[in-house]
């Protein structure tokens, strides 16, 4: 039979599993933002490099908390790059020239996809009743959500060249 003890420690090992996968793909996002952020360039290049350095500051402020989650939980968090990279759903992109409407579109569909890995560990979070957990990824899928919305109604009149 199973102790509560050994229990509670794998409901917190795998809710820590998937606060980890979500940290990953937060920083693959982070740093596709910033790369658009530092390269993006034409006429609407202020609005666009300023937008996506907001949603970087954005994502980036998800970073501490996920990784201190996994902790309160007991489990160990992402140690390494290597291990973001085992981790991550989301990809990178390294092409050198990026048109404008292909950076917008990218990433609503990776904050889209975001927000479904987002909607994912919230419903294990219900599972196991860890409302701490929870709380804080309903915020996070609010925030994912407008940035979707703000990348789909900014690329709606972006020519696609």
């Amino acid at each position: 039979m199973q102790t509560t003890t050994t229990r509670a420690a794998t409901i917190d090992e795998e809710i820590a599993a998937k606060v980890n996968d979500l940290l990953a793909d937060v920083f693959v996002l982070f740093m596709k933002s910033k790369n658009f952020h530092w390269h993006v360039s034409g006429p609407h290049f202020r609005e666009y490099h300023l937008m996506f350095d907001d949603h970087a500051a954005q994502i980036f402020a998800m970073v501490d908390d996920l990784a201190e989650r996994c902790r309160k939980l007991g489990q160990p968090t992402i140690r390494s790059i290597e291990e973001i990279a085992r981790r991550r759903q989301l990809t990178e992109n390294n092409e050198a020239e990026v048109a404008p409407a292909k950076m917008l579109d990218e990433l609503r569909g990776d904050n889209k996809r975001l927000c479904q890995r987002l909607e994912e560990t919230h419903a294990v979070c219900d599972q196991y009743n860890d409302v701490a957990t929870a709380s804080l990824i309903e915020n996070w899928i609010d925030e994912t959500q407008r940035r979707v919305w703000f990348l789909a109604e900014t690329i709606r009149d972006v020519p696609r060249t």
